[in-house]
């Protein structure tokens, strides 16, 4: 006998995060595999363009932004721009 009863709510609670304003701890919990973000540095006085992963461990350096950018999508992963 089958019953036509609506299937389970999830009632987890989802937190809304606005991506414009996010703590590092909020960062970190979008997930290390898939958002990496791009901050200009300085390595031997010159510019370079460092990868992170979003728990904030250094991943690579690259010499210009676009080759940094192309790297994380690269590997299937949404780059951020850190000013």
């Amino acid at each position: 006998m089958s019953t036509n009863s609506p299937a389970p709510v999830d009632d987890t609670a989802t937190e809304t995060i606005d991506i414009r304003h996010l703590s590092s701890e909020q960062l970190g919990r979008l997930g290390v595999q898939q958002i990496a973000y791009v901050k200009a540095v300085m390595m031997n006085g010159m510019v370079a363009y460092a990868i992170h992963a979003a728990d904030g461990t250094q991943m690579a350096v690259a010499d210009n932004r676009d080759v940094a950018i192309a790297a994380v999508h690269q590997h299937e992963m949404l780059a951020s721009l850190v000013h």
